[in-house]
């Protein structure tokens, strides 16, 4: 169990550095394949709806696998649940450079989300483990740099620039998924050290994962934080993925709407950077939530109608401030609950991304459907906006927890 001891062992800071690499490199894979949609779809005959279930399918992973992959994670430990996930994601990414048609690419790709459920969960279970609770928020902040990173290297690296170098999709696919294989191997010898030098607790006498799940989900915070997850990943896909089409439709050019994209990108990496740490510091942790989902409600309000792509990028910017603030603390709240501490904490992480990647994948699905219902970006994008207040109400219901 984490402690307040005066600052974490080196192993454990060596293990974290190479986490937020691991997290990198899940969102590089897994966004490899949307980065490369249409030669894909093009290349596998692939329809508009097969090439949407590809683009959804990490995503809807989580939904079932999540709340046991996350109670297996705190019975073998974040760090193993960590390996084993990239192990995962590298063969997963491997197999999918040879994928033949569509079921072997759908097998594939859903394969890849089992093991992105590993580094998802495995990671807070690490940190909660082995960092003090003072340092847990900054810690997961850190961590989460790697899955921005890894995002956008997928896009601007991977696409443009490693793909035709290599010569294609396929073999861009397979040394990618080498590199995965190859770091993952690099996990395993780095954790056989630092178990040496600094072991995580005996897990012999752990609860079952029934019962770890009955309890976090009888937690009243819990289901607070479900509610904040869920918003969090509706707002984030919603918007990220249709965001270059709203700027698109209302006259902007394509690389600017592209530039506003990346700037959304950006500022949540800032706001996980900045923000989150600083209400830790401040102890304000739950304090920040309902505020953050204030920023994403007006900010989203105010994207659905604004015409002039400068005032949109300011108000993006303002968006992923607060969806940076966000992704860490529904990471290190729960180690801070009643009910949950560092022996939940990957149940509850799991149970959040479990409920929450249903909001993943309804998002963007419901801003395109009111979109051909109603020819306008702007209901679906007010639905988005209104989901932030859900936010506030269930960040002020945090704070008033004890």
């Amino acid at each position: 169990m984490s402690t307040d001891a005066a600052r974490p062992s080196r192993a454990s800071v060596a293990l974290l550095a190479l986490g937020a690499l691991a997290y990198g490199w899940l969102l590089f894979a897994w966004f490899s394949l949307p980065a490369y949609l249409t030669v894909v779809a093009d290349d596998l005959a692939l329809s508009g709806t097969e090439a949407g279930v590809l683009a959804g399918a990490v995503p809807l992973t989580y939904v079932p696998v999540g709340l046991f992959s996350g109670a297996l994670t705190d019975r073998v430990g974040g760090e193993r649940a960590v390996g084993g996930g990239v192990t995962l994601v590298g063969a997963a990414h491997l197999t999918r450079s040879g994928a033949p048609d569509f079921p072997t690419m759908l097998l594939a790709t859903l394969l890849l989300g089992v093991g992105g459920t590993g580094i998802t969960f495995g990671l807070p279970k690490l940190v909660a483990d082995r960092f003090p609770e003072r340092l847990v928020g900054r810690a997961s902040a850190g961590y989460l740099v790697g899955s921005t990173v890894g995002t956008a290297a997928a896009f601007g690296l991977g696409r443009p620039t490693l793909g035709p170098a290599l010569g294609g999709w396929r073999p861009f696919f397979a040394a990618t998924g080498a590199a995965v294989l190859a770091f993952a191997a690099v996990w395993w010898a780095a954790l056989i050290v630092a178990e040496r030098t600094a072991p995580t607790p005996d897990r012999s006498d752990s609860e079952s994962s029934l019962s770890a799940l009955r309890a976090v989900a009888r937690t009243p915070a819990v289901g607070l934080l479900v509610a904040v997850g869920f918003v969090y990943l509706f707002v984030v896909h919603g918007l990220q993925g249709w965001l270059t089409a709203v700027l698109e439709a209302r006259g902007a050019a394509p690389a600017l709407a592209a530039h506003v994209t990346t700037l959304l990108v950006v500022a949540q990496l800032a706001g996980t950077v900045t923000l989150a740490p600083l209400a830790e510091r401040l102890e304000r942790r739950r304090a920040a939530v309902p505020i953050a989902g204030a920023t994403l409600a007006l900010g989203t309000a105010g994207v659905a109608v604004a015409t002039d792509p400068l005032v949109a990028a300011a108000l993006v910017a303002g968006v992923g401030l607060g969806l940076g603030t966000v992704a860490p603390l529904i990471r290190a709240l729960p180690v801070k609950l009643d009910g949950v501490g560092a022996e939940r904490t990957g149940t509850a992480v799991g149970l959040v991304f479990a409920v929450g990647e249903i909001g993943g994948f309804t998002g963007p699905a419901l801003v395109g459907a009111l979109r051909d219902a109603t020819g306008s970006f702007v209901p679906g994008l007010g639905v988005l906006a209104t989901a932030g207040l859900v936010a506030v109400a269930a960040g002020i219901g945090l704070v008033r927890q004890k």
